[in-house]
């Protein structure tokens, strides 16, 4: 059974920088695609940015396109969230969700896996 694990949120102001790690146990890290999705209260969880098995495929919502960055680290078996130039509409529960797949997908229904989440509180 896999296991996914958030860390790293917290509370910061507008215009700062934030990283979110995703630690993957139970199952070959590499056999899934990893992705963030992020829930707002009273929205539903959508795509945040995900990442295919080796790292050379990456997808972005329009809305972080060119402030978050998505990474992994095989080797470390996690994957992480890089946030800059916060503003207080990212604020939300960040959560992990891994796919058992090669190719990164942005839909949510697809994900066999995800984690608690982690509370990402961005003031203005």
């Amino acid at each position: 059974q896999v296991q996914l694990v958030e860390s790293g949120g917290g509370l910061v102001q507008a215009g700062d920088s934030l990283t979110l790690a995703c630690t993957f146990s139970g199952r070959s890290f590499v056999s899934y695609a990893m992705s963030w999705f992020r829930q707002a209260p009273g929205e539903e969880r959508k795509f945040v940015a995900g990442i295919n098995w080796n790292g050379d495929t990456t997808l972005y919502a329009d809305s972080v396109k060119g402030r978050f960055t998505i990474s992994r680290d095989n080797a470390k078996n996690t994957a992480y969230l890089g946030m800059s130039s916060l503003n207080p509409e990212d604020t939300a529960v960040y959560y992990c969700e891994a796919l058992f797949s090669i190719v990164v997908v942005r839909g949510e229904d697809d994900y066999d896996y995800w984690g608690q989440g982690t509370q990402v509180t961005v003031s203005s």
